[in-house]
This record gives structure tokens, C-alpha cells and sequence, in this order.
């Protein structure tokens, strides 16, 4: 008999899944530009001064072509700019546009608010226990050595 028991990953997943759509409902419903999934991850692991197309990919867990893509969808959108590196001649930064910065501000607020529902869905001390948890340090992932 296989076990019904879901994994941490499929949890993870499915608890990502959750804010990404609370949140893109709620920006949605704000008359915020939409975005995919994607875009909302990039957005997420961008820096405040910029970040490079392949150091986006790298911190997305995706390949470059995807980063791209979600890069050129939000540039259309007007959500990003691309600007010249200045440590490097032949890189290029993403950074926000002001509307970008705005929409940044937004979905903060918006991430607050889910927290709390789920504060209240799940109890205080349980949503506490799962923040202390997932900031708790884990070191680096097993190697097969290990």
C-alpha cells in the first residue's frame, strides 16, 4: 500500500502556491499590471540596485532563457529597466522602474496580510513555530558522501 503522507517539498510547494496566488488576486483586484508566477519570483530575489539576468536565473533555480523571458515580460510591462553594469562593460542590471518600486511596495503589503490570515487560519503559536523553523540555519544540503 503507497503512502498518502505528502512530502516537505510538495508542501513547500503547495504553501508557495498559496501566496503567490493571494497575492496575485489581491494586485489584481488593486488594478495592479498583472504578472505570472514567475515574474512574482523574480521581483522577490531582485535587488535594490540591480541584479544581472544569470544571477537572477541562478537565485530562481531556473535557466536563463526563463529569467529572460520573465525579465522582457516585466520590461514591457514597464515594471523593469535594463541599465549598463558599472563593474562590468559587458553585463547588464534589471533594476525597478518607479512603477516596479511601487508594485514592490504593494505586494509587501499585501505578503503582510496573507501572513496574518494565516496566523489566524493555523494559530499564533503554530505560525511562529513555522517562521522560527524555516529561519532556523540548515547548512548545506547533504552531499551524497554524507
Amino acid at each position: 500500500m503507497q503512502s498518502t503522507r505528502r512530502t516537505l517539498p510538495q508542501l513547500f510547494s503547495d504553501a508557495r502556491r498559496w501566496f503567490e496566488e493571494g497575492l496575485l488576486s489581491a494586485m489584481e483586484a488593486a488594478g495592479a499590471t498583472p504578472v505570472s508566477p514567475t515574474q512574482v519570483q523574480l521581483f522577490a530575489v531582485l535587488d535594490e540596485d540591480g541584479t544581472t539576468a544569470s544571477e537572477l536565473a541562478r537565485r530562481m533555480g531556473v535557466t536563463r532563457q526563463t529569467a529572460h523571458q520573465a525579465v522582457q515580460g516585466l520590461i514591457a510591462a514597464g515594471l523593469l529597466v535594463q541599465v549598463p553594469d558599472p563593474a562590468s562593460a559587458r553585463q547588464r542590471l534589471i533594476r525597478r522602474t518607479e512603477e516596479g518600486e511601487r508594485a514592490h511596495r504593494q505586494a509587501g503589503v499585501i505578503l503582510e496580510r496573507l501572513e496574518e490570515e494565516l496566523a489566524e487560519r493555523i494559530g499564533r503559536e503554530s505560525f511562529d513555530a513555522l517562521r522560527a523553523a524555516l529561519e532556523a540555519p540548515w547548512g548545506r544540503a547533504p552531499s551524497p558522501s554524507s
